[in-house]
């Protein structure tokens, strides 16, 4: 273990624009700088400890010692302007009450929950596929499939009718940019809100143990088995509040659009890689795999998270972190370990075991982890069996990323078949 007897220089992080899915220099440095860092990010007052082995990472976020809840109270050193959580958002709860939060909607995530979506899923995808090829190439395939399906999967989970989605789509992105500028991204906020305490105000009281009746669809949840549907009854119960139940709303309406990106960047990769598309192709039981280690390679998300806060004075790798200092995990470093990952800069689509982490970990795991990974799925297989040409239509320097987003992905991929 790295015994460290002096304490870190604070170390500016800009997290500065960066293309496809190229590695945070700054990033790099800090990681090769030593495992437990200090950094100051653009906004929020002081600075921060930084935490980028996989085992440590595991440790704190899984640790009653860190909270997440504490972060309210503070001014903490920060990447984004304006993306500040409500009180009442799942990302800032602590166990016990965060645990009852999530179970409020684990009905619909289970195993068995998100396979059942896996045929209406694939017909949705099929749907906006076929649309693309019968209007011919070239194409942007983030504005015809990857966008829009990530979109109607989620909310089809959510329980979101299909005029309501195109808005939802705007908010999302408005919410995620800190391009769009502090006003404008909580009124998206603000109205995403209001659209769902207004839909849950119109539900009956509604009981999620029943399941599916006879008759039931099985193209998608049936009404009291949707996350809105799952939300009202625990409200009903008394088991959470209404703005709790919002909060979480949200959290998962806006997860849509990490899929967007990040199947983005996945597509891309094989475009720009095409052995690696061929490889797939020929060996379509790699795909699995392959996918695990796509998600462990790509930067997701730009710079870091929510940060913790310390609740008693701590030892890691002996670093002395006190009680009430600010401390970030990276899941984006803790991928590219070396001591976990051999040769973590490259693609290995055969790399096992891969115990990545970009579903973060802990009490914190991705509510929804299970439904991106099977949209992340359907959509490079399909893309992969239905269009066995497909290639970008520009040259890959004039391809352009998300200014200011918080999650990483491409603006657009213009594709020829």
């Amino acid at each position: 273990m790295t015994t460290v007897t002096t304490t870190p220089p604070v170390r500016d992080w800009p997290a500065p624009e960066l293309r496809g899915t190229d590695f945070d220099p700054v990033l790099a440095e800090l990681m090769q700088e030593g495992p437990v860092t200090r950094i100051r990010l653009p906004h929020g007052e002081g600075w921060a400890w930084l935490l980028t082995r996989l085992d440590d990472v595991k440790l704190v976020t899984n640790d009653a010692r860190f909270s997440r809840a504490a972060v309210m109270e503070r001014d903490v050193t920060r990447l984004a302007p304006h993306f500040i959580p409500s009180k009442d958002a799942v990302g800032v709860q602590d166990p016990p009450h965060h645990t009852t939060l999530r179970r409020a909607v684990a009905p619909a995530f289970t195993s068995r929950g998100v396979e059942r979506l896996r045929g209406r899923a694939q017909a949705m995808l099929d749907e906006l596929i076929d649309a693309m090829l019968a209007d011919g190439s070239p194409a942007d395939l983030t504005e015809r499939v990857l966008a829009p399906f990530p979109l109607a999967v989620v909310c089809e989970v959510m329980g979101v009718p299909e005029a309501d989605r195109p808005r939802m789509h705007e908010w999302t992105v408005r919410i995620l940019s800190s391009a769009e500028g502090a006003e404008r991204s909580e009124e998206a906020k603000g109205a995403m809100c209001g659209y769902f305490a207004e839909r849950l105000r119109e539900r009956p009281d509604v009981g999620s143990a029943l399941g599916p009746a006879e008759g039931d669809s099985v193209l998608g949840p049936p009404d009291g088995d949707s996350v809105l549907g799952l939300l009202a009854a625990a409200v009903a119960r008394g088991e959470v509040s209404t703005s709790e139940a919002v909060g979480l709303a949200l959290l998962i309406q806006i997860g849509g659009e990490a899929v967007t990106n990040n199947t983005g960047n996945m597509v891309y990769l094989l475009l720009t890689r095409p052995e690696l598309a061929d490889r797939l192709r020929t060996d379509p039981a790699l795909r699995p795999s392959a996918i695990d280690e796509l998600l462990r390679y790509i930067p997701h998300r730009n710079s870091v998270g929510l940060s913790r806060i310390a609740m008693e004075d701590v030892t890691i790798r002996g670093v002395d972190i006190a009680a009430g200092d600010a401390v970030y995990v990276s899941y984006l470093a803790a991928n590219r370990d070396p001591e976990v990952f051999p040769d973590p800069d490259t693609l290995d689509f055969t790399r096992s075991p891969n115990p990545h982490v970009a579903f973060g970990h802990g009490p914190h795991y991705c509510v929804g982890g299970m439904l991106a990974r099977l949209e992340s799925e359907l959509i490079i297989s399909t893309l992969l069996d239905r269009l066995p040409h497909l290639a970008l239509a520009v040259p890959e320097d004039e391809l352009r990323w998300r200014p200011g987003a918080l999650i990483r992905g491409p603006e657009g991929l213009p594709v020829t078949w």
